[in-house]
């Protein structure tokens, strides 16, 4: 019988230089976050393990299909939402992607035997949170929210700065889990500049974290036919209570 490993941070990672980094920038790319054991347990969960809905969003609208709910949809139904919702994000918000809604399930009770989980409840320990209000700055950082991400062909995130009255969101966090990922097959965290210039974006590196300060205009550019692979990730905020 194979046992899961504990999720643990890497023992190697340099709090002061990365902390140098997010106060600079407000931002920060952390690479090799976990151990290669866990790194490649949560890509396992990803891939094999995890039942996953299809949201679908144009400006105000959300659509959540549940797992296996997007395939039953109608060829022309499928291809009639995704022009409406083309048709929003050309000047507003708008995403199509995969999610596991990790922290709402987590609270309902619901696949608790998941891998996934015990990230989630790793974010929320003291290790992690001790971690993070040390690289932010954030004292009052108090738990973390999370949902699992799969982005694969035809994908994206428009722009948008996470900042929601009544959220307290202190940062915004991406781990990711897609192993050598090509930055022209796109999926990028990209960070907007007051001129709507792309002024940096991070190539989703394989058990990477990416902190960023709420808020901050970023958007995932379009994942394309290209991809030869799904693009992974964790997501969510640190928040205060």
């Amino acid at each position: 019988m194979t046992t899961d490993p504990a999720v643990r941070l890497s023992p190697d990672l340099d709090r002061r230089a990365i902390s140098a980094v997010y106060a600079r920038h407000g931002r920060v790319h952390i690479p090799a976050l976990f151990p290669a054991d866990v790194a490649a347990r949560i890509y396992q969960a990803m891939v094999s393990e995890t039942p996953w809905s299809r949201v679908v969003s144009g400006e105000t609208r959300h659509f959540d299909f549940g797992p296996g709910g997007w395939a039953a949809v109608p060829d022309d139904k499928r291809i009639e939402l995704a022009h409406a919702v083309h048709q929003k994000g050309r000047a507003g918000f708008a995403y199509f992607y995969d999610s596991f809604p990790v922290a709402d399930l987590h609270e309902a009770g619901q696949h608790l035997d998941s891998y996934l989980m015990r990230v989630y409840e790793f974010l929320n320990s003291e290790s992690f949170l001790e971690f993070a209000r040390a690289v932010t700055g954030a004292a009052t950082i108090a738990f973390a929210d999370a949902q699992a991400t799969c982005y694969r062909p035809g994908d994206f995130l428009t722009a948008h700065d996470d900042g929601i009255e009544g959220k307290r969101r202190r940062a915004a966090y991406i781990l990711n889990f897609t192993p050598a990922w090509r930055a022209d097959w796109g999926g990028l965290l990209q960070f907007l500049d007051r001129d709507g210039h792309v002024a940096e974006a991070y190539t989703p590196a394989f058990n990477a974290l990416n902190l960023v300060r709420v808020p901050q205009p970023h958007a995932v550019s379009y994942v394309n036919p290209l991809a030869a692979a799904a693009r992974y990730s964790i997501t969510g905020w640190l928040r205060e209570r």
